[in-house]
């Protein structure tokens, strides 16, 4: 693969923060955002606003629950973590159309793009990142 193909191949699998929040309040109906992240509550009660919280432990039980008519964001915690990239697989290989948000939940919060605090929500959880 030369340098070409590889960029055009990240910029189809991926979205950055900026882009996400500009395409998302154009149109919010085309797009289902998941926080895939694994691990205990308390460490991902702190989510993207209007994220859809569904655990990579958990993804297959609640597949039903992801619309197959929209364009799936998945995110995790940081650039160092890859749930959010085996998610994007799996959901790939169901059919799904998705991207990845570029450096996950680390890069939302540190452009203070807007949040919401889920540690009241019956989620559940398990204690095992799965990174």
């Amino acid at each position: 693969m030369n340098a070409l193909d590889y960029f055009n191949a990240r910029l189809e699998a991926t979205i950055s923060p900026m882009d996400y929040l500009r395409l998302a309040q154009v149109d919010p109906e085309k797009y289902f955002l998941i926080d895939v992240r694994n691990g205990p509550q308390h460490v991902r009660s702190l989510t993207i606003k209007d994220a859809n919280i569904i655990p990579q432990q958990e993804l297959s039980d609640h597949l039903h629950k992801i619309p197959k008519d929209k364009e799936i964001i998945v995110y995790c915690w940081d650039v160092w973590c890859n749930t959010a990239a085996k998610v994007a697989t799996f959901l790939l290989e169901h059919g799904y159309k998705v991207k990845e948000l570029t450096g996950g939940i680390a890069a939302w919060k540190e452009m203070n793009f807007p949040v919401s605090d889920s540690s009241n929500d019956a989620n559940l959880s398990s204690d095992s990142c799965g990174c």
